[in-house]
């Protein structure tokens, strides 16, 4: 029976850019083990989403003067974009603000509450005067009393990792005022983690092959012992407590954010039109369910996640948590706060995905903190990416064209170099399958890069370029040996180099999809007889210059001199000049109603175009709208946005349009203009 696996990846807070830590902890990890198993044919799932609760939106919110849903909707579309573009293969990117994970989450907390997991706690909670509210843990700066660093938040400090409480911190001090808060009365409800110390114990004695940094982690908190969590939170935005003595409590963040494992699921399910397809994985106990995720955020997954599956009973716990160290850049901690980092939405302007992709894998901090440098990043792609794998690809399939006519020759009598170059196919697939199922994806590529490197050592000693004039049937077999190898190198590549492999294997000739070959066939693949490669062979990895790369260590270093503004939500873009005065008479004339839309699809062949139906009250109008970039159609249904319901029909992609949605427009973002009350009634009058 073919294994069931399910996979997830950390939530990403939709607060800010993605940077290259994430990936490297909790992203690439992940799709280059998903991509594997489906190669392997086997039954896997990859669910994502954003984490749109908690403080560090709120506190983001504050700082731009936006709403908590504005944060969260632009940071999720800016993600979906980034992830998609960098390869990653997610089943479904789902998102924490949804309604199935609201009724998710409460169930979780009731069923915990009903079997006596979760008990209500009279504590004190910091209280600021000025601000004039209860302080949440990340609106509270001071000392660790642990390390005696500064800069501790009111849950962690990042310098020692230790996990805190607000009323922990020395010299404490409110984020928003500065001022210094002083403890009130308070009521929350708090996970019981006590009563599964022996439980978790045991499960994690039952996994010899974690991670060390998994283990330990969790038994310096066992040897402790745990405590109480706190998973409630006075703030207006989140979750709200499902009980009738809670009324403007919410679930913490990292209560909720590890089930939206489960809602994304849930709603994955859903859209593929099987609704009851999500227990198949959450409630059987054959499932695996792996979570990738960085080293921060082992607590949360070892210990508290676990016990909150085990306190509800029926789910399946994770069979293994992956987790890495952390990446620094240029020998300095990535710092969000200071803005030093590097930004994949930016980093996809100027460099191809798969060089960030063979770089972070080849430096991954699988066992220890690594560091990524732009010097080396440069080195890694032009002398191995470009002048091992590229070069095989490139010198291999010119001489074909040139030699023979741009079809593959024939495999001739194979001479003992010839064989034991094959063979090497065999031992790589049987080394990478090891270190895939592993989670060694170092070693993987390694493995891969090595493959590349004995087929270019192959082409040099055979020297096609001699053997054409004194024995062209050989030289025809040495051809074809290499283009073997780099098909087999396409389909072993494919999950660490996506956009590599898949044009790699376009170049031979091949049709469809390198992504939907079987791994069990690596070894065994051939050519048709006469198999023509592409015509236009170009250059597969082009080398990276060093204007670009010292581009970039001026950018950094700017970041540290703190000349580089840290990022805000949108970016800085040029405003479009204003428009000639109109009177109030011809303003007039424009009709402008709300309007409900009550259906949205994807207008085909097009990646712009939505088409809705728009209830304005007296009818309902068919709309196009050029948004499909930055909205699913999912996202719209139910809104009730501004319509101009006196513009001129018009004819889009061969459909009809009859009005128009406003949208505010600011540099390459776009945001829908949409009431955010749903009271307003569709045609009513919008001044």
């Amino acid at each position: 029976m073919s294994r069931k696996i399910l996979v997830t990846s950390a939530l990403p807070y939709a607060n800010g850019p993605l940077h290259l830590g994430h990936l490297a902890g909790a992203y690439l990890p992940a799709d280059i083990y998903v991509r594997y198993q489906r190669l392997q044919k086997r039954d896997i799932v990859y669910v994502c989403a954003t984490d749109e609760h908690g403080v560090p939106i709120t506190i983001k919110a504050e700082k731009e003067g936006k709403t908590p849903q504005q944060i969260v909707d632009f940071y999720h579309e800016q993600m979906k974009e980034s992830f998609a573009k960098f390869g990653m293969s997610f089943d479904h990117f789902s998102a924490t603000h949804r309604q199935i994970h609201h009724e998710t989450s409460q169930d979780f907390f009731l069923k915990l509450y009903e079997n006596g997991y979760i008990e209500k706690q009279e504590i004190q909670q910091m209280f600021c005067d000025t601000c004039n509210r209860f302080l949440p843990d990340r609106y509270i700066e001071g000392t660790c009393p642990n390390c005696g660093k500064d800069g501790a938040r009111g849950d962690q400090c990042e310098k020692c990792g230790r996990w805190l409480s607000p009323e922990e911190i020395v010299k404490p001090k409110c984020k928003i005022c500065g001022n210094t808060p002083h403890l009130r009365n308070s009521t929350h409800w708090f996970l019981q983690l006590e009563k599964f110390q022996d439980r978790l114990a045991a499960w994690l004695d039952s996994k010899p092959n974690w991670k060390d940094n998994v283990k330990k982690f969790c038994q310096q908190w066992f040897e402790s012992g745990l405590q109480p969590r706190c998973i409630t939170r006075d703030i207006d935005w989140g979750i709200p407590v499902p009980l009738e003595d809670a009324k403007g409590k919410v679930l913490y963040v990292w209560f909720d954010a590890p089930i939206g494992y489960v809602s994304a699921t849930k709603e994955w399910a859903q859209q593929i039109g099987q609704p009851e397809k999500w227990k198949e994985y959450w409630l059987n106990p054959d499932c695996e369910l792996v979570h990738f995720i960085g080293k921060d955020n082992i607590v949360f997954h070892a210990m508290v996640w676990p016990s909150v599956l085990m306190g509800y009973g029926e789910y399946v716990l994770p069979t293994d948590i992956p987790a890495n160290e952390f990446l620094n850049i240029e020998g300095e901690k990535i710092s969000t706060s200071r803005n030093y980092a590097i930004w994949l939405h930016e980093y996809l302007e100027e460099f191809p995905a798969d060089y960030l992709r063979f770089y972070l894998n080849a430096i991954a901090p699988e066992k220890a903190d690594a560091n990524f440098t732009w010097e080396e990043f440069q080195l890694r792609i032009n002398s191995e990416f470009a002048d091992i794998y590229g070069n095989l690809v490139n010198r291999s399939l010119t001489f074909i064209k040139r030699f023979a006519d741009g079809k593959i020759p024939p495999l001739g009598a194979l001479t003992a170099d010839d064989q034991a170059t094959l063979n090497e196919i065999a031992a790589t697939k049987a080394a990478m399958t090891d270190a895939l199922e592993t989670y060694q994806f170092k070693k993987a590529q390694t493995d891969w890069m090595n493959l590349a490197r004995v087929g270019n050592q192959y082409f040099q000693r055979s020297a096609p370029w001699e053997l054409q004039k004194k024995d062209p049937a050989a030289c025809g077999t040495v051809l074809h040996v290499c283009a073997l190898l780099i098909k087999n190198l396409a389909v072993l590549g494919a999950p660490l180099l996506p956009f590599t492999m898949q044009q790699a294997w376009e170049l031979l000739g091949e049709a469809g999809n390198v992504h939907e070959q079987a791994w069990e066939q690596i070894g065994a693949f051939v050519f048709q007889e006469g198999q023509p490669i592409a015509q236009n062979i170009g250059v597969l990895v082009s080398k990276v210059e060093d204007k670009k790369i010292q581009q970039q260590k001026e950018k950094l270093a700017k970041m540290l001199s703190g000349a580089e503004t840290p990022q805000a939500q949108p970016a800085a873009a040029p405003l479009l000049e204003l428009q000639p005065q109109i009177t109030i008479d011809e303003f007039a004339k424009i009709d402008l109603r709300a309007g409900k839309v009550l259906s949205a699809e994807r207008v085909p062949k097009s990646e712009k175009l939505i088409k809705m139906q728009i209830d304005i009250g007296l009818e309902t109008r068919q709309i196009l709208a050029g948004i499909g970039k930055f909205y699913e159609p999912e996202q719209l249904v139910g809104k009730t946005v501004i319509v101009v319901a006196n513009l001129k029909p018009a004819k889009l992609m061969g459909q009809e349009s009859q009005g128009m949605v406003l949208a505010g427009v600011y540099g390459d973002n776009l945001s829908v203009s949409a009431f955010e009350k749903a009271d307003v009634q569709p045609g009513a009058k919008v001044r």
